[in-house]
């Protein structure tokens, strides 16, 4: 598996397993494929109510926990100091683990800053490895970049072939920032899964445009987490280290960004009321 070293020195799988929008009652099932398939890196969050069905699967599975890499993020209800440390210690309860690789903030609204302190802390104290943010502008990334100590080692983002965020990595490089795609199918919107430039690519290389989208992702230093529940799909998605794309590859899928959000956009005033007035069971 090829990794990512992030700014802190931790070793990160570059290409992981997410259970955005899987049921709880079938995450269990499906993190247990996905770590039987090889998959050692998991995302998840407490905003997808479904960490205890990863942490079941992740005792289960007899794998050294050393071995794995378990991401999840603090949602915007438990913002701030004493509530990000509330919010990691219910969450390190539910996964069943002593300590999490990755812990994010999933949303850049609340006290994000009274969160960012308690998380600093966490990572002092050996408790999380690694700390970062989801769904930040590179304006909200840097200015918490400049009032703060520890730089964030991630920053996990909608990033696909109809959305690329070149730009975007560009910065996170500079300072040292770890781009994560979030989304990388797309959902499927756009028709990505029949679009013809990634249909031909596919053919040429005699994958399929799942493979070609996370190989680009892969060969851009961007690390994914694509999800699914079928077994064969999950080792298909795992299966894209045995062939690369050419420069003509790579120009072809870059024609394809139209510049927006298929999803959701973080600077639109009602989403971040939605945001901030949903609250988890």
């Amino acid at each position: 598996m090829d990794v990512v070293t992030l700014n802190n020195d931790v070793e990160m799988p570059i290409l992981g397993f997410g259970v955005y929008q899987i049921p709880p009652e079938a995450t269990e099932e499906a993190v247990t494929h996905a770590l039987a398939a090889g998959y050692r890196h998991v995302d998840t969050a407490a905003a997808y109510q479904n960490e205890e069905a990863v942490g079941r699967a992740i005792r289960a599975s007899g794998i050294p926990r050393e071995d794995l890499f378990v991401t999840t993020k603090l949602w915007i209800q438990d913002a701030g100091e004493e509530g990000a440390r509330r919010a990691f210690e219910t969450s390190l309860e539910r996964l069943g683990v002593d300590y999490l690789d990755l812990y994010l903030i999933h949303q850049p609204f609340g006290d994000y800053y009274g969160s960012w302190r308690a998380m600093e802390a966490l990572n002092r104290q050996g408790r999380v490895r690694a700390i970062g943010v989801s769904n930040f502008h590179t304006d909200r990334l840097v200015d918490l970049i400049e009032h703060n100590e520890i730089v964030p080692a991630i920053d996990q983002i909608e990033t696909h072939p109809f959305h690329q965020r070149q730009v975007e990595q560009d910065l996170m490089r500079e300072r040292g920032v770890q781009i994560e795609s979030w989304g990388p199918f797309a959902e499927g919107k756009n028709n990505l899964f029949t679009d013809p430039v990634l249909s031909a690519i596919a053919g040429e290389h005699g994958k399929t445009v799942a493979q070609v989208v996370l190989r680009w992702l892969i060969q851009r230093e961007v690390v994914v987490i694509p999800k699914s529940v079928r077994p064969e799909r999950m080792a298909e998605n795992f299966d894209v280290f045995d062939f690369e794309l050419g420069d003509g590859d790579i120009a072809r899928i870059t024609e394809l960004e139209p510049g927006a959000s298929l999803f959701i956009d973080h600077r639109n005033p009602k989403v971040a009321s939605a945001l901030g007035r949903f609250r988890l069971d």
